[in-house]
């Protein structure tokens, strides 16, 4: 390519930690014929104003102009002979009393290693300090780029080592650059735009001829560098969000209401952005499955049966023993709060879950549990899951429904194996969800709601022997009663099911679901019938009426 000698260049920032790929990225662009490199302008400027101890910091602040300012206008943004100038920066050398045209002008791109490798590879060197490794930095650039309208590619180093070609092609095409093949290639040793401090830190890149993939184990990680590891890792998660995942096992799935994809929850005691709303490895919901859950629907400004929900769900804590128990008031609280900060006043649904809480160590035991219980408080915009006006479809599992020898169903817990196989035999047969029967063949209810069956005006609902007795069942089984229809709670077999007049369904998520097929057969006429939306309509007018209402909610 003719170069511009003199000419005016375009300016491409990369942004980095030290002791990630960032020199071998340099030496790539340098391949380009239509590129100029520099390497670590700002380094003189950042020796001089922190004081910085480095072998090499007399003789670089001797030989090489250290105002800052100087740099940015001669160094960076000065005439070149090429269309295009990548500098190469380390975070940690964007300080303060720059020029604001350093961040205002040119293309910006960020390159992030996970500290684990970053503080092994630098303490081999010299001690990290948390100042040099320059993770706040890179953090704070990203959001001054957003600001700017500039928003940057972020580059994880493993995954250029792991496929080159298909993330600097991905880079190129953000940068606005066409891709080249030399990018791939360089030859081995010293070059000749290497920084001063080349000899100290470059040996293995002078050694590399491309990007070599990342070693299939580590290095051990040096115990007394955890404390640094601790403080870095939030802001290398946080970046790691925005890297383009460029590789064929990244999965992006779409959320199904995109309103839920900024949600606030409530972990422990705080309340966190969806992408940080984690619990411990430790906690016993994790290790064992150990936690009970309620479902909660809100209308109108009022969580519906919360008093009836909040006592199930302390009557199962207290039926697996669980200690340290939050305060009926405290998790009323999460909960309020929660919504508020959401802004949630109607259509939502909370999972709320109590979990046995973090243990010291894994295991089964609840000895080990020392730390009390966890609560979660997972609000989402969610309208009722199934299609309650025109009807849903059923099979029946071969998976049968836990008997109260094994494991009480009254204990609303987390144990939900049983009810996902279930649920994935329906999946199979293409059916909204599955019947499960107990042990001797009787209907329990479905993997995840209790049934009801209209027949000749009587409505009829399994014992709540080997199902979980639902609020909601509880409360349709109240309407059904002031609706002066029959109520029968007794064994019933498949086969009553399957010539019923009306099936439906009852949940806090679902609500009422008329049941139009069940295993192949048409439910009644295959319609919604009568006593199905009268009751429908008797819950709607109840849950519009009732509940607790959420503090500072005002009707719109």
């Amino acid at each position: 390519m003719e170069e511009t000698r003199g000419g005016e260049v375009e300016v491409i920032h990369l942004w980095s930690s030290p002791r990630s790929v960032s020199t071998s990225l340099m030496y790539s662009f340098a391949q380009r014929d239509d590129m100029e490199v520099v390497d670590e302008p700002l380094y003189p400027y950042y020796l001089r104003l922190t004081g910085a101890e480095r072998p090499y910091r007399e003789q670089l602040l001797s030989k090489l102009e250290s105002d800052g300012n100087k740099i940015v206008t001669e160094k960076i943004f000065g005439p070149g002979r090429k269309k295009y100038r990548f500098c190469k920066h380390m975070a940690s050398q964007r300080l303060p009393g720059l020029s604001d045209e350093l961040m205002k002008r040119g293309k910006h791109c960020l390159l992030i290693r996970n500290p684990l490798d970053v503080l092994t590879s630098y303490d081999k060197v010299i001690p990290p300090l948390f100042m040099d490794l320059g993770y706040e930095s890179l953090v704070s650039i990203y959001g001054e780029l957003c600001d700017l309208g500039k928003s940057p590619p972020v580059i994880d180093s493993d995954l250029l080592r792991e496929d080159p070609e298909a993330t600097l092609r991905g880079l190129c095409d953000d940068l606005g650059i066409p891709f080249q093949n030399a990018m791939l290639k360089w030859e081995s040793g010293p070059k000749p735009y290497d920084g001063m401090w080349a000899p100290y830190w470059y040996k293995n890149t002078h050694n590399s001829t491309g990007f070599e993939p990342p070693k299939k184990y580590p290095s051990p990680f040096p115990s007394s560098l955890y404390n640094l590891l601790e403080q870095t890792f939030p802001f290398y998660n946080l970046l790691q969000r925005y890297v383009k995942k460029t590789t064929t096992n990244s999965l992006h799935p779409s959320i199904p209401f995109p309103a839920n994809e900024n949600l606030l929850v409530w972990v422990g005691d705080d309340i966190l952005p969806r992408k940080s709303a984690m619990v411990s490895v430790f906690d016993s919901i994790v290790q064992g499955g150990d936690g009970v859950w309620e479902g909660l629907r809100i209308y109108n400004g009022k969580i519906f049966k919360l008093e009836e929900h909040l006592d199930r769900m302390f009557d199962s804590a207290k039926a697996l023993a669980f200690s340290n128990i939050p305060t009926r008031e405290q998790v009323k609280e999460a909960i309020f709060k929660t919504l508020i900060r959401n802004g949630m006043f109607d259509n939502a649904h909370i999972r709320l879950t109590l979990t046995r809480g973090k243990k010291v160590t894994s295991g089964m035991s609840p000895a080990f549990n020392l730390y009390g219980c966890t609560l979660i408080v997972l609000a989402e915009w969610k309208p009722p899951v199934y299609d309650n006006a025109s009807g849903i479809t059923l099979v029946t599992a071969t998976t049968r429904r836990n008997s109260p020898n094994n494991l009480d169903s009254k204990i609303h817990h987390n144990n939900l194996l049983n009810n996902i196989l279930a649920k994935i035999e329906g999946n199979n047969s293409q059916a909204d969800d599955a019947i499960m029967l107990d042990k001797d063949g009787y209907v329990s209810e479905t993997n995840a709601t209790n049934l009801f069956l209209v027949k000749k005006g009587h409505v009829a609902t399994p014992h709540a022997d080997y199902c979980l007795p639902g609020i909601t069942r509880a409360t349709v089984m109240d309407l059904v009663i002031k609706e002066n229809l029959v109520l029968e709670e007794r064994r019933i077999s498949l086969s009553e099911f399957h010539t019923a007049d009306e099936v439906f369904t009852t949940g806090t998520m679902g609500e009422l679901s008329p049941v139009i097929k069940i295993d192949g057969r048409t439910v009644g006429d295959g319609r919604v019938g009568p006593v199905t939306q009268r009751l429908q309509n008797a819950y709607k007018k109840l849950s519009a009426e009732s509940g607790v209402p959420i503090p500072n909610y005002q009707q719109p």
